[in-house]
């Protein structure tokens, strides 16, 4: 045998000794573990009975809420209507706690208040109806429209909305455009849906602003409502439209949860702001830090529709909107939403002495005066474009209310005040059910010390606005 055949021998020889080697070796070891395996996610059935279960005792709970903190009964004011007509609200709602009357209160210090556990209930922060779970949550009569027109149904398995109709703004509310001031109202009475956007605008709008409305309109998938299993509609949606809110430019008081802050239970509760006057306004944001609506606007369908979740929101179906077309075309229809008109107001925002009441000037003088609000809403447009801390936690320890741990309310906006009797619930979470409960909170917030007759006049004034 050469020497080259004896190598190839002694090597295949030493290959079959290692292959022995390498199975002995493997019958001595232990199998590796096998990957465990991930709790398989509840099916959808699962979640929708289990919710549908809990819902009573979850509204109930809710319901007890509101009845101890506010008056909810139908008391509309006698000389004040809004814009189409639906009665304002009358009287303050917060109940005091037994044996407190507003003067009282007002005479009482900060420290006192919290040590005492005066403060009104009705002024604290207002949770969401379930907080922990939070969402979009929209009124009936919005639902209802919603699925006559489109047949998209916004209703939630797990959560009705919680406030009562008589103390929401009127619906469908009017469109006043800047463009358009002698047309006044806009919308026909009709609220303004993808059904009908295009009937109701095409002679009203250029092609730019009409294809802003229609993208307005349209609806995009959202946190709540959306095609896939993980969403609080029965049936897979089609998602919402940013109309869906801010009906016709302006509110339904629709209510959600701030995307911004962590955890759960610090998140706010929104009340959904007008959009009329939008063009005047420069902040933006639940925190204010959008600068433009533009910036609001394409925010909204990226982060706050899926509670500030860019993962969750590409799962469920996020739209990016293109900045330089869609979210402009967008804005450009949103800066054409106009306050509705004042009759009282001359060209600077002040009333004008021939038209207005002894009442309402009196109001006006408070405005201005005393009662401090000039400061924060200065006129025309009653909005000083910026924000401001109340530091109502001087008034009340932090507390859990239903999920919600209430420390404080932090920087607010300033909201502009023309038309402010059409947007009833006040304040940024809707705690101030009226006018009159807007004028106690702040004449307890401020120390201001306002007579019940300057309270009053105050109230006049803000309905003339």
């Amino acid at each position: 045998m050469s020497r080259s055949s004896l190598l190839a021998v002694n090597l295949v020889i030493v290959a079959g000794l290692m292959t022995l080697i390498t199975a002995a070796s493997a019958q001595n070891r232990p199998a590796p573990a096998r990957p465990a395996t991930a709790a398989a996610a509840p099916s959808f059935q699962s979640v929708l009975e289990k919710m549908k279960a809990e819902k009573p005792e979850i509204m109930q709970r809710h319901a007890a809420l509101l009845a101890a903190r506010y008056d909810l009964a139908d008391k509309p004011a006698a000389n004040a209507k809004m814009s189409r007509g639906k009665a304002v609200q009358a009287g303050p709602r917060a109940k005091l706690p037994q044996g407190v009357t507003w003067d009282k209160l007002a005479a009482l210090k900060p420290a006192d208040i919290r040590a005492q556990k005066l403060f009104p209930g009705g002024f604290l922060p207002l949770p969401h109806p379930h907080h922990t779970e939070g969402g979009m949550l929209f009124p009936k009569f919005h639902i209802e429209e919603v699925k006559k027109q489109e047949a998209r149904d916004l209703t939630r398995f797990d959560l009705d909305f919680d406030l009562p109709d008589h103390l929401l703004p009127e619906f469908p509310p009017p469109i006043f455009l800047t463009t358009h001031p002698e047309r006044g109202d806009v919308s026909q009475g009709k609220l303004v849906t993808i059904d009908n956007f295009f009937e109701l605008f095409k002679d009203l709008l250029n092609p730019k602003q009409l294809e802003g409305l229609r993208l307005l309109v349209t609806p995009f998938p959202q946190q709540q409502f959306n095609q896939t299993d993980d969403r609080r509609s029965e049936r897979a949606s089609r998602g919402v439209v940013c109309f869906d809110c801010h009906v016709n430019g302006h509110t339904n008081a629709a209510t959600h949860l701030v995307g911004d802050i962590r955890p759960q239970e610090l998140r706010h509760r929104i009340d959904t702001p007008s959009l009329r006057g939008v063009n005047i306004q420069r902040l933006f944001g639940s925190q204010r830090a959008l600068k433009s609506v533009e910036d609001f606007t394409e925010f909204e369908q990226r982060a706050a529709y899926f509670d500030g979740d860019p993962i969750t929101a590409t799962k469920k179906g996020v739209n990016p909107l293109d900045r330089g077309s869609q979210v402009h075309f967008m804005a450009e229809f949103q800066a054409l939403l106009d306050f509705p008109p004042a009759p009282k107001l001359n060209v600077l925002g002040k009333l004008d002495p021939d038209l207005a009441s002894e009442a309402e000037l009196r109001g006006q003088e408070l405005f201005f005066g005393k009662a401090q609000c000039a400061v924060c809403h200065p006129a025309p447009y009653y909005t000083d474009n910026t924000m401001h801390n109340l530091k109502t936690e001087r008034f009340y320890e932090p507390q859990n209310v239903n999920g919600h741990v209430g420390v404080g309310d932090g920087p607010i906006k300033t909201f502009p005040l023309r038309g402010i009797k059409d947007s009833p619930p006040y304040l940024h979470d809707g705690r101030l059910l009226t006018l009159e409960d807007t004028v106690e909170f702040f004449n307890l917030v401020l120390g201001l010390k306002l007579t019940a007759g300057e309270k009053a006049d105050l109230t006049a004034f803000m309905k003339a606005l």
